[in-house]
């Protein structure tokens, strides 16, 4: 292979203990294939495909040829998947290495659906094009967002199909993330009892991810306080959206704070606090509304791990990581508000701005009023027919909103730039990434390549986007489904 792509892989995962990983290259395919390769993002990871031939990519993007200095693994964790403990690990997916890009940050280079690993248990390992599609897709419009995200580098092909309900054609996806390191990587030390690879994974997460906290008094509490901090920051930034997980286990809850595996995602038309797409969740744990609670409890699981790291005394340091988690509620709710706050161009605080929220969202809820579109009307963006709109209860809370955004000195200016940076003007509908999807599955990759282009743009108002930001007719049955 040729050195010129500039790839710099420095890994130090690897050389954790041998429990934390197994080491395993992936499995070569029969016909590797490249389909979607992210030029931006290379560009970002100063990297330079351009004196690469389209069949040493597709070779490179499938596993088929490993980069110079990789050290392929597949990495060891655990999870509660709704609710219920399991010892899991990388079961179609091996991590090929960190990359180091010129401004020295640190990247993991995964390639999913690779093959078998010590972990698939009764999995095949093996990934079908329509899932890596979906993730790429929708990780990038995570990214374009300004939402913390692994990202996705390429989808290559397999030439080789996977079962599933029906035969489906396999393919590769390409992630980059901060790392792949989650609140199941320390569930899955911690239930080994040794607490000596307990310090070792937490050691290598503080100097990796917050050597801030390397001189601190009590550096496991102050772990649990920034991850904390990182969580709720980013489920905020869900609500903000209307984005809704589908599966978040311990297992997909990462150390670094960014969202990680788009299984049985989707974003919300209508809005409806129990709104949830995903086939699997019977009970609606990981529905909209659930997702702060969920995250509050993946949290004490978390803690539960650094209880021997807090303290040496049980007792106190039960008592020192419940004092954490409890602030939760309080720190959640304030980020909300002033979330939601910018959703509305308020600038500074009223303590009736809680209930001018809450209205609108329950006329948003009893009239099933889309959510996203609401605020585009609101900055004078018309997305739909507004009849909606006209109704006296929604003009008498526009009056209310309107005398509130006048006061705390708030000029216009203020008000409109505060509302056009939180407000996507357009999300990801979910009956366009379906139609984009099946026409890449038919070979059709066009639509997708004009999706993606729109949605790299999501907060400007760009020429002819106007059927991107209509809702289906259809949503109230439309169902996600995990890749496995």
């Amino acid at each position: 292979m040729k050195n010129n792509i500039n790839w710099n892989f420095d890994n130090t995962y690897s050389k954790l203990p041998e429990p934390f990983r197994e080491k395993i290259n992936p499995v070569k395919v029969k016909n590797p294939k490249l389909i979607l390769l992210n030029e931006s993002l290379a560009k970002d990871l100063n990297l330079d495909f351009s004196e690469i031939s389209q069949s040493e990519l597709s070779a490179i993007f499938t596993g088929n040829e490993l980069p110079k200095n990789s050290n392929s693994i597949a990495q060891a964790y655990a999870g509660h998947q709704f609710g219920h403990f399991t010892m899991l690990g990388d079961g179609r997916a091996v991590l090929i290495g960190e990359h180091v890009s010129k401004n020295n940050h640190r990247y993991d280079i995964q390639f999913k659906g690779s093959g078998k690993t010590a972990f698939s248990r009764n999995g095949d390992g093996r990934a079908a094009l329509g899932p890596m599609l979906r993730e790429y897709l929708i990780s990038e419009a995570m990214y374009a967002l300004n939402i913390p995200t692994t990202r996705s580098l390429a989808v290559a092909k397999t030439g080789e199909n996977v079962i599933r309900e029906t035969p489906l054609e396999g393919a590769i996806l390409t992630r980059v993330a901060s790392s792949h390191i989650r609140v199941g990587t320390f569930q899955y030390i911690a239930a080994r009892n040794k607490k000596g690879e307990l310090e070792t994974l937490f050691d290598y997460v503080v100097k990796r991810h917050y050597p801030e906290i390397e001189n601190s008094k009590n550096k496991a509490l102050d772990l649990l306080k920034v991850v904390l901090d990182k969580q709720i920051d980013l489920v905020v930034n869900w609500m903000r959206v209307g984005f809704i997980h589908g599966v978040m286990n311990t297992d997909n809850m990462s150390i670094a704070g960014e969202t990680i595996d788009y299984g049985p995602c989707a974003f919300m038309d209508i809005y409806d606090p129990k709104t949830v797409f995903s086939s699997i969740d019977k009970l609606g744990r990981y529905a909209y509304c659930n997702q702060p609670v969920i995250t509050k409890w993946n949290l004490a699981r978390f803690a539960e791990c650094l209880i021997p790291l807090i303290d040496k005394d049980q007792d106190t340091a039960v008592k020192l990581a419940t004092e954490i988690i409890d602030t939760f509620e309080k720190t959640y709710e304030e980020k909300w508000l002033n979330m939601m706050r910018a959703k509305l161009g308020l600038i500074g605080s009223d303590k009736k701005d809680k209930y001018l929220i809450l209205d609108l969202l329950t006329w948003m809820h009893q009239n099933k009023v889309d959510y996203t579109n609401t605020f585009c009307h609101l900055m004078n963006f018309k997305t739909q027919k507004d009849n909606i709109y006209e109704g006296a209860d929604f003009s008498n809370w526009k009056k209310r909103w309107q005398e509130r955004s006048s006061s705390h000195d708030n000029s216009k200016e203020k008000h409109k730039k505060l509302m056009r940076n939180t407000n996507p003007l357009l999300i990801p509908r979910n009956h366009i990434v379906e139609n984009t999807l099946r026409d890449a599955d038919q070979g059709n990759l066009e639509p997708l390549l004009n999706f993606l282009k729109i949605l790299n743009s999501p907060y400007t108002d760009q020429k002819d986007i106007s059927e991107y930001q209509i809702l289906s007719s259809s949503n109230e049955n439309y169902q996600t489904f995990c890749g496995t």
